[in-house]
């Protein structure tokens, strides 16, 4: 609660900046990259007239726009018109316009040169589109109540795996958000991530408003699918186009009676994603050469069994790291250094990584467990001090040391809220998370290296002997934002075998509406980007930065297909049941990505308003089970709207987000699965049910 009157009123104090007038309150974005207002080679601008044909008066007047669904610019989205051929793990690289991108209120456009950079879209993208009148309970889309309906044969959208031929499966929803029924966006989210460097195909087929009767496709669609062009038409290029993705299409079995809309888009490769934390994490480990990263200790309290019965000390201080950021010291605001490759390279100066460790009393009789820990929203790493982190280490042995996310910690706030004003500026946030997950790496290095924390007398029991089992591998353990950039940072880790990601997500894009915790941001995004269908495309935009740092970008890789020079991982995630901060619906997205298997029964029968309760996530075979899992941990509280709308209102009960963490049973089960890797059953059976607190 007092972390989120901070964000509010922070935010608040920043309204004025969101309002600002062009050249007021922030700096201008920076000139669009060199090429970025020229239509891509081979591309036409749909809006030139010619002598054969007239204007279409659908088609927008903005180069770089899709000219097949009217006047909306970037819509359809993602969109292979949107890119063009390059030398890259995809064959594409994204190429969007500046003149097509969002303005904000005082009419600057995003400036588009960190997208331009990828070779790709979102492995969770959201597909978005805008067909006014369209009702979808009528057209009998799947919600996200009922995903498994998104596969059946006649479904009325349709997304397909060019490369595999396979159906993805899917829930589609209208923008709850939206004022103006007419500026309503079509959001399509895929119920797990999409495959990295694959090509998806998307069919809009028989879509009904509230009467029943079918929507006409827009009027430059429906040329493109009638008669043929004549020559020398501006909209040749897009037709041609089109001819692949309806191709694809019917062998898929999807013809084109009924079609409203279709399109295609590139899902990011693994390089063009991860390609720059592991750049930096290689480059820094190779300097290392097996020793421990730099490191010192700032301030040791020792606690007497009366201040503390599970602590017996604390440990703070910095890790060298190389900062790869473009400013000395890395403040906010800063960018990563990128060399003309297009990766970070070392600016030539140290950052000096704040770290906070917890020792428990059990450590001076027996080497505690060694584990990373990731804090909160906007918070910071003095989070490792909180009571179920200390009850955690206490109960079951384990040193819990923590650093920063910086991009997302308590040092960011006031520039995360500045951003909310011109998202040309929204890659110093991600730039700085990228930066913060080699700042991680470090930690968890310094906590096993044979030169690292245990050969200081800080972590020794005053005998000389290390208190913490460096053996025994690293496990992390983070919660909320430690659950959703932690499973990034368990991807690239080198030295990280288990994890439990507490409170877990992915996915930006589909968390903010859905989270109570964006409501005061939400009153900058209101007044800088006021129009809801707008907004929409801004979450979509912002979701390829932030798959560079959060789980996200990096699912595919986090359990059966490990990065490169990372181990397999196996991850537990602990789900709150009606969860108000981070959306369950996301954790379920991120299990069915990572293959994950979930206990069951999963919660009591009549608790989920799902037609099939987690559907496509397997049950749990056996117990104990040795691998990926989910477990949902319910204290009572309401579901959650179905709808992408936060649970505000007493109908939504109290917030469960604490409740896991807070269970003496769900710490059993956490300590099992960071030592061993192993699931153990700790509900007897039966659904798990939380303690609340409080």
């Amino acid at each position: 609660m007092r972390l989120r009157m901070i964000v509010a009123s922070l935010a608040l104090a920043v309204t004025s900046v969101a309002a600002a007038p062009a050249g007021a309150g922030s700096a201008s974005p920076a000139d669009p990259a060199p090429g970025s207002a020229v239509l891509p080679a081979g591309r036409v601008d749909p809006a030139a007239p010619s002598a054969a044909s007239p204007a279409d008066p659908a088609s927008p007047a903005v180069p770089g726009c899709d000219p097949i669904a009217g006047d909306e610019c970037l819509l359809p989205f993602p969109n292979d018109w949107f890119t063009e051929a390059a030398r890259t793990p995809t064959g594409r690289r994204v190429s969007l316009a500046a003149e097509a991108m969002p303005e904000n209120a005082a009419g600057r456009p995003i400036d588009p040169a960190q997208w331009n950079a990828a070779d790709g879209f979102s492995p969770g993208s959201m597909l978005l589109a805008h067909l006014p009148g369209l009702d979808l309970a009528a057209s009998g889309a799947a919600p996200v109540t009922d995903i498994g309906w998104s596969l059946r044969r006649d479904a009325p959208i349709v997304i397909v795996d060019t490369r595999t031929g396979e159906r993805w499966p899917y829930w589609a929803e209208l923008d709850a958000n939206a004022t103006d029924p007419a500026r309503q966006a079509l959001i399509i989210r895929p119920a797990k991530n999409f495959r990295e460097g694959h090509r998806y195909a998307v069919a809009l087929r028989h879509l009904k408003n509230a009467a029943g009767e079918e929507l006409p496709p827009p009027g430059t669609f429906a040329r493109l699918l009638g008669d043929r062009l004549p020559p020398g038409d501006p909209l040749a290029a897009r037709r041609n186009a089109l001819r692949r993705t309806l191709g694809d299409l019917a062998r898929a079995g999807v013809g084109t009676d009924g079609l409203q809309l279709a399109w295609e888009f590139t899902v990011a490769s693994e390089q063009g994603i991860a390609g720059p934390v592991l750049a930096m994490r290689d480059r820094t480990l190779r300097e290392l050469r097996g020793r421990s990263p730099g490191f010192t200790v700032t301030a040791v309290t020792d606690l007497t069994p009366e201040q503390d019965p599970d602590v017996a000390r604390e440990v703070a201080g910095e890790i060298e790291v190389p900062n790869h950021l473009d400013e000395p010291g890395g403040p906010p605001g800063s960018n990563l250094n990128r060399g003309p490759d297009g990766l970070p390279r070392p600016l030539g100066d140290t950052l000096r990584a704040q770290y906070q460790c917890v020792i428990p009393r059990s450590a001076f009789t027996r080497p505690a467990h060694p584990s990373l820990y990731g804090h909160g929203l906007l918070g910071r790493a003095t989070e490792v001090r909180a009571g179920n982190v200390r009850a955690m280490a206490g109960e079951h042995g384990f040193v819990f040391c923590a650093t920063k996310w910086i991009g997302m910690s308590d040092e960011d706030v006031q520039h995360v809220a500045g951003v909310f004003s011109d998202f040309s500026r929204f890659g110093t946030v991600t730039d700085r998370l990228q930066q913060s997950l080699l700042n991680f790496v470090l930690l968890g290095r310094a906590m096993i290296a044979k030169d690292g924390l245990g050969s200081h007398e800080a972590f020794q029991d005053g005998r000389g002997r290390s208190l913490i089992d460096r053996k025994a591998g690293l496990a992390y353990d983070g919660n909320s934002q430690g659950g959703i950039a932690g499973g990034a940072l368990v991807a690239v880790s080198p030295d990280v075998r288990n994890a439990v990601l507490g409170v877990p997500g992915m996915n930006y894009s589909t968390l903010l509406n859905r989270s109570v915790d964006f409501q005061p941001f939400q009153q900058l995004l209101d007044r800088s980007y006021p129009d809801k269908l707008t907004q929409q495309v801004c979450f979509a935009l912002l979701q390829m930065l932030w798959d560079r740092a959060e789980a996200d970008g990096y699912a595919q890789h986090l359990t059966g297909d490990p990065l490169p020079g990372s181990p397999r991982h196996r991850v537990l995630l602990h789900v709150a049941f009606g969860d108000h901060q981070v959306s369950t619906v996301t954790a379920e997205v991120e299990a069915r990505t990572i293959g994950a298997r979930i206990h069951r029964p999963a919660v009591a029968e009549g608790r989920s308003p799902d037609v099939a309760p987690y559907w496509g996530i397997r049950a749990l075979p056996r117990w104990p089970y040795p691998g990926s899992a989910i477990v949902v941990w319910d204290s009572g509280t309401p579901a959650p709207p179905t709808a992408n709308t936060p649970p505000l209102g007493p109908e939504y009960g109290r917030d469960s987000h604490e409740d896991p963490r807070h269970d003496p049973d769900a710490r059993v089960q956490k300590a099992h699965f960071l030592r061993h890797g192993v699931v153990v059953d700790v509900c007897g059976g039966a659904p798990c049910v939380a303690d609340r607190v409080d």
